[in-house]
């Protein structure tokens, strides 16, 4: 019964043949009556109308079972059948047992019944039409065509159950589309089998049964198809056709309510980032409002503003995945949905936007107050330094330390200015800032809290301006001091400098100046610069006295004791005295020079012949005592009035003078002896 089955050969009625194999074994009435059913099921109405011819193969069975099978078919299919050819063996069965006669029962039975053998069967069947077993050439693999048919069954069987479960989601789907919007959608509801998975197998199939339609290549062997109707490629396509067709509609149907879905999800959370922003995330915006009186405060709002800030961040982010999905829905471009969307996308962003831009404002504002806590705090502490410096005496060790401290202190002064300036600036931009804090109340009154906080930056500022004008009278007052020190300082080293000038000069005088002259003319030449040269030790020492007067007045002023006033003016006393007792013998021994050489030089140039000018010879004896008292003098060393002495150039120097005095002495001496002479001889002659 297994090898039951419609070949696909036809009779010369272009009837179908269908092939009856019987065994040995014990058969079933039961299963061969209801696998006659399902093959007859098989074929139209219009294949059944033109009859079967029935081959019933009972060469390996035994003659009562074909006989069973022959009046079976009388009450399964007796309209349909038109011929049933038993193929007997070729050991014909005993004629006892076959006096059955088939062709007298044919009224009966409704069709024509004969015996025959398997090699006899292309009298009434062609061979073209006959499997192989028969003696035919009709190739046929019943393996093949059942499993075939179970594919087609079951193909069959789920592609049926399946439209019908389509067609209830898509009419249902249809009939409540408007509700739908209305409504969650039961996204439980689907097939109970994949219709990707039954369109493929449906494809499979049908692009089977249609290649068999050409002959095998390479040689194969041709295979005769059956009838299409009895392949059942109209039904396979019909169904496909409309699997795709609801397939397609439920493809629809699933995208609007996975639209329909994704858009209620969306929505969803659309509200839920603005309720959180425009709830929480508001009221944390709105108890903050200080901007802290240090660093330190500013800095913990900061913090604060952080944690803030970071709750916010989240939401944002999840603000970014919705405007993502909103906008991949509008590129769809569904026009019912554009206007939902949009104004869903529009609430989002200005609820999103409003809240950035008052975080930002906050934390520009925090900003701006932490800049200007830290300018406050580094101006106070440069007030402080400067105010420190100003606090300590002046000591100076002299007139470059007080010029360099001078110089420190007006760079001070000038960065106190500049942080000052800076404080004002960051001052000035933080009030704006808060000026425009009311427009983020959220209807909230915040001028009680702006007002602390403009009295703070206020009073800083204030502040900051007061301690610097105390800084800067201070300055002003240690600046006078300072450039009086540096006076005192310049007027006591110009005193120290004159009295070194004035030893100098005094030097010069013992070391230089010690010749006397060869003649009267050169000695008064001498007498006029020591004049001159004394000039200028006066005016040296003059300009001495008045510096000393000028550093007694400075101290009086900066009440205070020169350290170098005290003993500069004995010192400039001392060596002035020294100078004068110096120049005066300096211009007693000019004076004695000039008288004598000019008595010398008048002695010397008289002529022989007028005897009468040398009558007296007191003349000779004055200029012997002038020249004897310019040698001594010569000799003896300036006695100053500390009791210490001090000679006039070297002793050669010294012996240089008096040689050239002995030496005009000694032609005074022999003038004196020439004049004598004749006075003399006189008397004789």
């Amino acid at each position: 019964l297994l090898f039951l089955s419609e070949t696909g050969g036809k009779d010369r009625r272009s009837g179908l043949i269908l092939t009856i194999p019987l065994c040995l074994e014990q058969t079933s009435m039961d299963e061969l009556s209801v696998t006659l059913d399902y093959l007859l099921s098989i074929p139209s109405e219009k294949c059944k109308a033109r009859g079967f011819t029935v081959i019933v193969d009972g060469r390996k069975s035994q003659w009562n079972v074909v006989k069973t099978v022959v009046l079976m078919l009388q009450n399964v299919v007796p309209a349909e059948v038109s011929l049933v050819c038993v193929v007997k063996p070729d050991e014909f069965w005993d004629k006892k047992v076959t006096h059955f006669c088939f062709w007298k029962e044919k009224d009966r039975l409704g069709f024509e019944v004969i015996l025959v053998s398997a090699n006899k069967l292309t009298r009434y069947i062609e061979p073209c039409q006959l499997t192989e077993d028969f003696g035919g050439t009709l190739t046929y693999d019943h393996m093949d065509w059942l499993n075939k048919r179970l594919v087609f069954e079951k193909f069959t069987k789920e592609s049926t159950s399946l439209l019908d479960e389509l067609a209830l989601i898509n009419n249902g789907s249809d009939k409540g589309a408007q509700q739908e919007k209305e409504r969650s959608i039961d996204l439980n509801f689907l097939p109970s089998v994949d219709p990707e998975t039954v369109l493929q197998t449906g494809h499979e199939l049908l692009s089977e049964l249609q290649q068999r339609r050409f002959n095998g290549s390479d040689g194969g062997v041709s295979w005769s198809p059956m009838d299409d109707e009895l392949l059942a490629q109209p039904q396979v396509m019909k169904l496909l056709d409309s699997l795709r067709e609801q397939y397609t509609r439920y493809q629809e149907v699933c995208r609007q309510r996975s639209k329909r879905t994704q858009l209620e999800e969306i929505q969803q959370k659309v509200m839920q980032v603005v309720n959180w922003l425009e709830g929480p995330g508001s009221e944390q915006l709105r108890t903050q409002w200080g901007i802290g009186d240090s660093i330190r405060a500013s800095q913990a709002l900061q913090q604060k503003h952080e944690e803030i800030e970071s709750q916010h961040s989240e939401w944002f982010a999840v603000y970014v995945e919705l405007n993502q999905q909103i906008a991949a829905l509008l590129n769809a471009g569904d026009e019912e949905d554009l206007v939902e969307l949009k104004a869903l996308q529009q609430q989002l962003s200005d609820v999103c936007y409003r809240q950035a831009s008052q975080l930002e404002f906050r934390q520009n504002l925090l900003q701006a107050a932490l800049e200007f806590h830290s300018v406050a705090q580094d101006l106070s502490q440069q007030l402080d330094g400067l105010l420190g410096m100003l606090c300590v005496d002046v000591a100076p060790a002299d007139g470059a330390s007080i010029q360099q401290t001078l110089k420190l202190l007006e760079e001070k002064l000038k960065s106190v200015d500049l942080g000052l300036q800076g404080l004002r600036e960051k001052g000035q931009s933080l009030l704006d800032q808060i000026s425009n804090q009311a427009s983020w109340a959220y209807g909230k009154d915040v001028t009680i809290e702006n007002k602390e906080n403009v009295d703070h930056i206020q009073g800083v500022m204030e502040d900051m301006q007061l301690r610097k004008q105390r800084c800067e009278d201070m300055v002003d007052v240690r600046r006078l001091k300072m450039l009086q020190m540096v006076q005192l300082f310049k007027c006591e080293e110009d005193a120290a400098q004159a009295v070194e000038w004035l030893s100098e000069l005094l030097d010069a005088l013992l070391k230089t100046h010690i010749r006397l002259g060869d003649d009267a003319q050169e000695t008064k030449v001498l007498l006029e610069k020591h004049r001159k040269f004394v000039d200028v030790a006066q005016s040296t020492y003059d300009y001495g006295r008045q510096l000393l007067q000028a550093t007694v007045v400075l101290c009086q002023s900066l009440r205070c004791t020169s350290r170098s006033s005290g003993d500069t003016l004995p010192r400039l006393n001392r060596v002035w005295k020294q100078f004068t007792v110096t120049s005066e013998e300096r211009v007693h021994r000019l004076e004695t020079a000039v008288a004598f050489h000019s008595t010398a030089e008048k002695i010397l140039q008289e002529c022989p012949e007028q005897p009468e000018a040398f009558n007296e010879m007191d003349q000779f004896d004055e200029i012997e005592a002038v020249g004897k008292s310019l040698l001594d003098r010569l000799t003896v060393p300036v006695v100053y009035p500390d009791g210490s002495e001090q000679y006039f150039g070297s002793p050669s120097d010294m012996a240089s003078a008096a040689e050239h005095i002995r030496e005009k002495m000694k032609l005074v001496s022999l003038k004196k002896q020439q004049l004598r002479q004749p006075e003399a001889t006189t008397p004789e002659s």
